[in-house]
This record gives structure tokens, sequence and C-alpha cells, in this order.
């Protein structure tokens, strides 16, 4: 029995996926629950399981393909492993059935109307199967679509599909001929094409569709760029006693708690500071009211396989560093891997981005909305600096924070940024809470 395998809902807002990698090719077994593609959607990659124990006998989307959800991507034979075996013994079977009448019919050889007949009993079959191929083909629903744009019936086409079926690769084929046809006509000049392939061999052009992260990724920052008010306010910070508190207690953390203290947990907990101290940083336009937040949920960027994704730590004025380098590390791995989760992008009340680990020196990061407002970190160098009088070489970084001025005030912004660069300077205000 054929088992359908279709797009699941995604989330919300989801109506378009791509199709991913296929775990399993035509004519693979799978199990029930066993992973059979990555679908890719605008926030994140998820895995569609088997619906059913069985033999993949047909994959109507391959890589690469948009589909949307509910669409049929796939087809399992449930019983199709049991069916062939089935099959053989019949198969088998079916000559020594025949063989003995004919021995029979030998030794009578009285039948010449007999003889006559067995050619009339050939045309039988030849007759039944001229409606098969008068039949209209099937049409796979991507296919159809393609048909129904170019105009072109699905009688033009070769199906090279299981069953008969036309693929869209077979559509694509079709249309591509027609069009050749058409163009054909008006005067082809055979020297020019041949001067343009000559002159692009060593100037060629690779072109690939957008994946739904970049599209989403893509429109996510024009439309801050477009409905906002954005603004930077820059600053740095002296790393110094970062960098001794991880070098004294560096070894000490990782046995303790199994995972390396790194910069990003002490401006996680430095922004969260910031942000009790200036709630408005924390908030959000929401239509014409303000929507204020008692909690931190915030977004850490991170660079994975297919893109930029910004998963949440949820509720980061509760956490200890340790929870803070885990849910990191552990982001981190997931990403790069396409393994992050759509609930865990959902939110977050501000964003954290660290372009210093590419070796940014300075940049101006761009609110993703709807939050009010992101913090950007730098790469570290030496720098001159002036202390107590006296020009000393230490460890600088250069902070950003971009934030919508429709909501937060230049006052305000500096102020954060301000209380920021106070935390991380001195981190023993984190553990007093000053």
């Amino acid at each position: 029995m054929p088992i359908e395998v279709t797009i699941p809902q995604a989330g919300e807002s989801i109506v378009e996926v791509q199709i991913g990698e296929w775990r399993k090719r035509v004519g693979d077994r799978v199990e029930i629950d066993e992973t059979l593609v990555e679908i890719e959607t605008d926030k994140a990659t998820m895995e569609t399981p088997s619906p059913a124990s069985g033999v993949l006998a047909e994959i109507r989307l391959e890589t690469g393909a948009v589909a949307e959800v509910g669409d049929v991507i796939a087809v399992i034979e449930e019983s199709a492993g049991d069916e062939a075996s089935a099959a053989e013994p019949a198969k088998a079977a079916e000559p020594a059935e025949a063989v003995e009448p004919a021995k029979a019919a030998e030794p009578a050889k009285a039948a010449e109307p007999a003889k006559a007949a067995e050619p009339a009993e050939a045309a039988e079959p030849a007759k039944a199967a001229e409606p098969e191929k008068a039949a209209a083909p099937r049409v796979m629903p991507a296919a159809k679509r393609l048909l129904e744009q170019s105009g072109v019936p699905p009688e033009e086409v070769e199906a090279t599909g299981p069953g008969g079926r036309i693929l869209k690769e077979d559509a694509a084929r079709a249309v591509e001929k027609r069009t050749e046809k058409h163009t054909e006509k008006p005067a082809p000049a055979p020297a020019p094409p041949v001067a343009a392939q000559t002159a692009g061999d060593d100037r060629k052009e690779r072109i690939a569709p957008m994946t739904p992260l970049r599209k989403a990724v893509a429109r996510n920052l024009v439309r801050a760029q477009q409905n906002a008010a954005l603004l930077t306010t820059f600053n740095q910070a002296d790393m110094s006693a970062v960098i001794g508190l991880r070098n004294r207690y560096g070894e000490r953390f990782i046995e303790t708690h199994g995972v390396k203290l790194g910069f990003m947990s002490f401006f996680v907990k430095a922004s969260v500071r910031a942000l009790q101290a200036v709630p408005a940083v924390n908030a959000a336009i929401r239509g014409g009211n303000i929507v204020s937040r008692d909690y931190c949920d915030i977004g850490i960027a991170v660079g994975g396989g297919r893109g930029l994704v910004v998963p949440i730590i949820r509720d980061a004025q509760l956490r200890s560093f340790a929870e803070i380098e885990k849910t990191i590390a552990d982001f981190a791995a997931r990403a790069r891997q396409n393994r992050i989760e759509i609930s865990e992008l959902q939110g977050g009340t501000f964003t954290i981005s660290n372009g210093g680990i590419y070796g940014s020196m300075l940049s101006t990061p761009i609110v993703n909305s709807p939050q009010s407002a992101i913090l950007g970190m730098h790469a570290i160098e030496q720098r001159a600096v002036v202390r107590e009088e006296q020009i000393a070489a230490r460890p600088m970084m250069y902070l950003a924070l971009t934030y919508d001025h429709r909501l937060i005030d230049g006052r305000e912004a500096v102020t954060f940024l301000k209380r920021v660069k106070e935390a991380v300077e001195d981190p023993r205000r984190l553990l007093l809470e000053v």
C-alpha cells in the first residue's frame, strides 16, 4: 500500500520550504520515524521522518526544489518488500503451468484452427495496450504548474518518472525544446555564440537559488532598515580584567563545569545588568504601543552551516556563567550541523553579535527586528591608552550599540553602553550586582 510523504507544518508563518539532503534513495528500505530528508525553512533545518516502514518507491522533489506545506515529496510502498518476495514464486510457477498444456497439445496436432487461434490471442493484448498508450499521463504538481505557465500540453512531454509520471525535470526539458524551436526561426547566426563561449571560458558564472534562510535574513534586514530609525553609538572596553580572570580560573572552570570560559558569558551578564538599568533598550514597539519586559531573552548570533542564525538564551537574568557558556556551546555545535530548532529562534528581547571572532575591528550591526537594539563586539587589539597619566598598551575592544531611535534616546543608549563597559572592565560588579 503506497504511503505519501508530505511537507509537515513547520511553524505558524512558514508556508514554503526547500528540500535539503535526502538520507534515503529510491529502493532503500526505511523504518517508521527514520529520517528521510532534511527540510530547510527560513528559520532552521528540520528532519522529516518516515510515516511508515517499507521501501522508498518514489522521490518526487529532489534536493534544492521548493515546496509548500502539504505537498507530496515522496511515496513509500508499505508492503513493497513482501509483495516482491511473494511475486517471485508466482512468476517461477507460471512457466511450469504453461509448459504442460503445450506438451499435451503436441500429440493432438489436429488443430489447424487452434494454430490460427494463437495469433488472434496474441493480437488481443496488443489491442488492449492501445488504450493505455492513449491514456493521459500522470503529471506531478510542480510539473503541472510549469506546463500551465508555459502553455505546453502534457502530451508533448516525454515522461521519465516511475509509472510514466511527468516530473518537473521532464516539463522543464519540454519547455526548453519549445523555446528553442521558436527562437530558431528568426535567422540564427552561428558565429556570435561561438565567440561568446570562447570569451566566457575564463569568466564563468554560477547561479544558485537563495536558500529560505538567506531569503529570511535578507527580508528581515531590509525591513529593519526601512521601518526603524537606526542609529549606532560606540565605546571601547579594556579587556585586561576579563582576560586575567580567564587565565587564572580557565582550567578550573573547565574541570568544574566541563565547558570553556569564554568572553561571551561576560557580555551576556553585563548586558543583563545594563538592560535592567535601562529598560527601554529591552522594550519593543508593537503597533502604536511600547512593550516593556521584566525578563531578558538574549539572542546570540551564530554562524551556521547555511547562514547566520540567532538562537535565544531564555531568562538570561537567571543563568550563571557556566549555564550561559554551556548553552552557547550547544548552540554553536548544532548550528554547524543545521540542527537548531525553530522554537529556539523565536522571540528574543536583545541580541549580541560577536564579529571579533572573524577579525572585525568595527562595524554597525543591524537590529534584529522586532527588537530595538543589538550589541556588536569586535576584535581585541593591543592599543595605546592613558592609564594614571601614563601611555600603556592594553587589550581593547570596540563596542557598538545600534538602536531604534524611535524608542531609545541617545542618553539611554550611551548609558546602556557605558554600563556594559564598566561591568566588563571590572567583572566584580557582575557578582556584586552594582
